[in-house]
């Protein structure tokens, strides 16, 4: 007869999340994990494998938790205030906790930049479109030259994938300031 998890997967993982956030995936140990799922490596194997599908679950939970913030982005129609909403709902996040710093999928992305991991990089990638999102916003002002909007569609997406990365030595002030000069300019 089977064992019975006592444990919940979800719960496991939102645990098991702040430690690759932290550490990342090279400097993230099993016994890490153990110790902060708070159930043993029998039972991480037994649910997700290895310490790669641990890893993997973490990725969805973090596209699941900030969907919200990514649809509100996709679907509004408020042009270049969206892209300012969406830098700001970014900084919240990059901000929530003293200990987890920048984007968890930027930290990622920088992590395994060199990898061929199939796995990661779907997980990565899931939200590539955001550039041709910040065209389209821009585009609703119709005021500038489609090669102005191109400029600064990369900009803003360069600047987006940029500060998560300094926000994890630079103080919430600091990227703020940033932010208000960026969209002073656009």
């Amino acid at each position: 007869m089977p064992r019975v998890k006592s444990y919940c997967e979800v719960d496991v993982i939102k645990k098991a999340m702040p430690v690759f956030w932290k550490h990342g995936y090279k400097g993230t140990s099993m016994q890490m994990l153990e110790k902060e799922m708070g159930i043993n490596k029998f039972s991480i194997y037994s649910s997700f494998n290895n310490k790669h599908g641990v890893f993997i679950a973490c990725l969805k939970l973090y596209h699941q938790n900030t969907k919200d913030i990514y649809l509100r982005f996709k679907n509004s129609e408020g042009g270049t205030e969206d892209i300012k909403r969406l830098f700001q709902d970014s900084l919240n996040i990059w901000y929530l906790n003293d200990k987890l710093k920048g984007c968890f999928i930027t930290n990622t992305r920088n992590e395994f930049a060199e990898s061929d991991d199939a796995l990661v990089m779907n997980q990565i990638e899931q939200r590539k479109d955001l550039k041709d999102i910040i065209i389209k916003k821009l585009r609703l002002r119709g005021t500038k030259t489609e090669e102005t909007i191109l400029e600064e569609a990369n900009f803003l997406a360069l600047s987006l994938h940029s500060l998560s990365t300094a926000s994890r030595i630079s103080s919430k002030k600091d990227i703020e300031n940033y932010i208000k000069m960026v969209f002073k300019y656009i």
